[in-house]
């Protein structure tokens, strides 16, 4: 497949529409991305945080695991940042599941499920507007039935993120992770 027919592909299934969430599922899968040097979520994590609790405060039945290891350059794991953004902004911790060993999309989705009921196949997935459709595909080759609460993409990083996730898009194409 020549490069120029990879980028087609990845901007085509970038723009695919994608089920949106609407608390039908009982446990939703929050992606992690950048922690900080002081802790804090980057600003891009914020951003799917405040997706998060705008969506686990309008559907309290749903339970969520929160996804993300930790980074060399970061001093704590993001599923550690993340679940101290949500308990700080008032989601009960009983909610709240910590998966600490992801490094990549595809890790996140793999060890979650692993933290899911048996038998559970559908899952709400939080994340960037940028990362849903890769997110969807993975997921989907985990054999996870996915709707989305997709957060923007802070300007600010826009450009750059979506240039990073068509590449990511087309790694996971040629070797399916």
């Amino acid at each position: 497949m020549s490069s120029v027919a990879l980028f087609t592909w990845s901007y085509k299934t970038m723009k695919q529409p994608i089920p949106v969430a609407d608390g039908t599922y009982e446990y939703a899968i929050l992606l992690g991305a950048k922690v900080e040097s002081d802790g804090r979520p980057s600003l891009t994590l914020q951003y799917r945080l405040k997706e998060a609790i705008k969506y686990l405060k309008s559907y309290p039945h749903v339970n969520i695991i929160v996804s993300g290891g930790k980074g060399l350059d970061e001093p704590i794991s993001e599923a550690e940042a993340m679940y101290t953004f949500l308990v700080e902004s008032g989601i009960e911790e009983y909610r709240i599941i910590r998966e600490e060993q992801a490094t990549s999309t595809y890790e996140n989705l793999l060890y979650s499920k692993k933290l899911l009921p048996t038998n559970t196949k559908n899952v709400t997935l939080i994340t960037s507007d940028f990362h849903c459709a890769r997110a969807k595909i993975l997921a989907n080759k985990l054999d996870l039935e996915v709707d989305i609460v997709a957060s923007k993409t802070p300007k600010i990083v826009e450009q750059k993120l979506h240039i990073r996730e068509q590449f990511a898009l087309i790694k996971t194409l040629i070797l399916g992770k």
